[in-house]
């Protein structure tokens, strides 16, 4: 089974790219069983085809989550049909993933921050334009949102048949990451 997250920010250049390299490399750590595709794309198409934001690439690639390869793209309305999770950074983006949203598809649409257990923290800021410290602030959030939402995913393949770890019969499953733009 694949299981497909879709990281959501403004112009796909700072936020939504630091949560699929974070993703990615939590994925890889923790050996789940399935395949993942990890796909990021913006509300805003003024940086379409641009790499991550400078101040983005440095502060993933200190934490040793490689996002040069990513450009960024705008958000389309089959992409909220086709993704298991869509994860939006903050209100704004998840307000325009309602709107594009395909009916029975809104369910799927979630702030990143819901799996953080820590009450009053729904957002996280955009750092574009902003300092090294601002960037290192979202990627914090970024990471513990990752965890939570890979912890639920862990869970939820637990629920459903598997043991979040390995098949059906205990067996642990090598481990197949997507990348949608690969």
């Amino acid at each position: 089974m694949t299981v497909r997250v879709l990281f959501v920010s403004t112009g796909d250049v700072c936020r939504a790219p630091m949560a699929v390299g974070c993703l990615r490399a939590l994925v890889q750590r923790t050996r789940r069983a399935g395949d993942f595709e990890i796909d990021s794309a913006g509300t805003y198409d003024g940086a379409n085809g641009q790499p991550p934001s400078l101040l983005a690439q440095e502060a993933a690639a200190r934490r040793g989550y490689p996002i040069r390869d990513l450009r960024a793209r705008r958000l389309e309305p089959v992409d909220l049909a086709r993704f298991d999770y869509a994860m939006a950074m903050d209100r704004l983006q998840l307000a325009a993933m309602r709107m594009m949203a395909p009916g029975p598809h809104t369910e799927r649409l979630q702030m990143l921050l819901k799996y953080v257990p820590v009450p009053g923290l729904r957002e996280i800021r955009d750092p574009f334009g902003g300092t090294t410290q601002d960037y290192e602030r979202a990627l914090d959030l970024i990471e513990r949102g990752c965890t939570g939402l890979l912890e639920h995913i862990g869970k939820d393949a637990a629920l459903h048949g598997g043991d979040g770890t390995g098949d059906r019969r205990g067996r642990t499953t090598p481990l197949r990451v997507v990348h949608s733009r690969d």
